[in-house]
């Protein structure tokens, strides 16, 4: 299983499952349109965070936050 901290930066990916037992934080994600089925792409990297395009917005998320959304493509 791969996470989004691991995705390669401009390739799109298909979120599988966001892994988190906080539930403010899967609504918050689900909010953005972060869910299961979902295309995401990383855009760019920085020490700690990335920035991930989502439908038609992007968001900047911490590294810890990355490893819970898990990805495949």
């Amino acid at each position: 299983m791969m996470t989004l901290a691991q995705a390669q930066e401009g390739k799109e990916y298909i979120i599988q499952a966001i892994r988190t037992d906080d539930e403010d934080l899967e609504s918050f994600l689900f909010s953005l349109g972060c869910y299961s089925g979902e295309p995401i792409t990383v855009v760019s990297r920085r020490r700690g965070s990335c920035t991930v395009s989502i439908k038609d917005g992007r968001y900047s998320i911490d590294n810890l936050l990355a490893e819970a959304i898990e990805i495949f493509g």
